[in-house]
C-alpha cells in the first residue's frame, strides 16, 4: 500500500491505521518447514588441509599437502584436488620467498626502525593471503560450488602448539531439494 502524504501530521494516522491492521490479523500464519530439508549443521565436517612446507611466515606455510582426504572420494575426483593444490602452491612459491627476504631485512633493521620495518613482510602476507581467496574463489565458482564444496582459507589453532596457523576448509554446501515444493 502506498500512500502519498501531503505533510508530517499525517504521518501518525497512517501508523495507527497500520496498527489497527496488524490487531486484526490475531493469529500469525505459522511457517512449516519439510523435516527432510538439510540444514547447515547436518552437512558432515570441514575438511582441513593443512601446511605441509618447512617454512612458515606468519602462520601461512610454504606448501599445502596435496595428499587426496579419504572423505571427499565420491565428491571430486583426485586429479582436481591435486590440481588445485598445485595452484594454490604456485601462488605461495612466487609470493613466499620475497616475504621471506622482507622478513630477514625487517628484523635486522627492527631495532633501528623500532619495528616498522616489519610492515612490509605485513603487507606481503597479506596480498599473498587475497591472492589465495581470490583463487580459490574462482576454483569454487569453477568446479567445487557445482559439486557442494565451498574451499576457504582459514585460520586455526594449530594441534602441538597455541600459534595459528592457515588451512584450507573444503566445506560441504548443503543440498537443497528443488523439484519440492515450498
Amino acid at each position: 500500500m502506498s500512500v502519498l502524504l501531503p505533510n508530517m501530521a499525517d504521518f501518525d494516522t497512517i501508523y495507527e491505521l497500520e496498527e489497527e491492521d496488524e490487531e486484526e490479523q490475531d493469529e500469525p500464519e505459522p511457517v512449516v518447514r519439510s523435516q527432510e530439508l538439510p540444514r547447515p549443521r547436518d552437512a558432515p565436517d570441514p575438511v582441513a588441509v593443512r601446511g605441509a612446507g618447512h617454512i612458515t611466515v606468519f602462520g601461512l606455510s610454504n606448501k599445502f599437502d596435496t595428499e587426496f582426504p579419504s572423505v571427499l572420494t565420491g565428491k571430486v575426483a583426485p586429479e582436481e584436488f591435486k590440481t588445485s593444490i598445485s595452484r594454490v602452491n604456485a601462488c605461495l612459491r612466487k609470493n613466499l620467498p620475497v616475504n621471506v627476504k622482507w622478513l630477514l631485512c625487517g628484523c635486522l633493521c627492527c631495532c633501528c626502525t623500532l619495528g616498522c620495518s616489519l610492515w612490509p613482510v605485513v603487507c606481503l602476507n597479506k596480498r599473498t593471503r587475497r591472492s589465495i581467496h581470490k583463487l580459490l574463489e574462482w576454483e569454487n565458482n569453477r568446479l567445487y560450488h557445482k559439486l557442494g564444496l565451498h574451499w576457504k582459507l582459514s585460520k586455526r589453532k594449530c594441534e602441538t602448539s597455541n600459534m595459528m596457523e592457515y588451512v584450507i576448509l573444503i566445506e560441504f554446501l548443503p543440498k537443497y531439494p528443488i523439484f519440492r515444493p515450498d
